[in-house]
């Protein structure tokens, strides 16, 4: 099994477009904290240009921790697109090549190849999370410092303290990993339907766009199926700023509003993480390999 593991991860990075998301995540993470860096200040002003003339902040209001929070705003739309052009292609990918045939022929179960090459997509989706930390949170921490972190919410004002913020974003990438594990399993349950890459990325690519909107529009109709769709859990990263208050309004240290949302969120994602492979295995065994 290991050895096994082995191969599909270097399936994996000896394609040159795997290193696209990679590049991709490090052009959009550099040009955008570029344009903070010059103009960071202006931007503030003008998203909370309304809140500061009612709010004082002692501090350093543009920090590392602001912008990664930014960032993650944007990029956790986006990184689910990257992540089908691996995932999508890891049973079709062979199929297309005409090696799926020649490597059920080796002495290892169904179940096991199937194993190994989820888990080498898994791999694939956690070292680019992890990239993406390090370029969202740790080079921004290096290029703005770091201060208290003030949150626009919707009707209010977030501000967390210096020192209860950075376990909030392990938190928050340890959500997201569940997230985009369950849009590789998507992925990878479609690409068990096709002998060509192209069709289940393009399926994948087109089921998330599709469920996000879903998930997103307050629509009577939508709002009803919402609780069903695994892109409507995705965003609830954003609990592990959302802290609780005191009497004084002010936040308690190491608090969460919602610690039950996070939880459930979590348990649906995983749920379709299971399911999507699961339903995987068991058409993959029925099925006639004839490529």
């Amino acid at each position: 099994m290991y050895k096994l593991l082995q191969i599909e991860l270097y399936k994996i990075f000896r394609r040159p477009r795997t290193y696209i998301s990679f590049l991709a995540i490090t052009a959009l993470v550099g040009v955008i904290q570029l344009g903070l860096v010059k103009n960071g200040d202006d931007y503030v002003n003008f998203v909370m240009g309304n809140v500061m003339q009612s709010f004082s902040f002692d501090g350093k209001l543009l920090n590392g921790y602001l912008v990664c929070y930014i960032l993650l705003q944007l990029l956790l739309v986006h990184v689910p697109l990257l992540i089908a052009l691996v995932a999508a292609d890891m049973i079709s990918g062979e199929a297309n090549m005409g090696t799926l045939r020649l490597m059920l022929t080796k002495p290892i179960s169904r179940t096991q190849f199937l194993l190994a090459k989820f888990t080498a997509s898994a791999i694939y989706t956690f070292m680019l999370l992890v990239w993406i930390a390090f370029l969202a949170l740790f080079v921004s921490m290096f290029l703005f410092g770091v201060d208290d972190m003030v949150i626009q919410k919707t009707n209010y004002l977030v501000q967390l303290p210096v020192g209860d913020v950075f376990w909030r974003y392990v938190g928050a990438f340890g959500f997201a990993l569940l997230s985009m594990l369950s849009v590789a399993a998507l992925g990878f349950f479609l690409s068990n339907f096709a002998e060509n890459s192209i069709g289940p990325i393009v399926a994948t690519m087109s089921v998330i766009i599709f469920f996000t909107i879903l998930s997103t529009m307050s629509i009577p109709l939508f709002q009803k199926i919402q609780p069903f769709l695994f892109t409507t859990y995705m965003v609830n990263w954003k609990e592990f700023f959302d802290p609780k208050v005191n009497a004084d309004n002010a936040v308690i240290i190491g608090s969460l509003q919602h610690p039950d949302r996070i939880i459930q969120s979590a348990l649906i994602l995983i749920f379709h993480i299971v399911g999507f492979v699961g339903a995987t295995m068991v058409l993959f065994k029925k099925k006639d390999i004839l490529s």
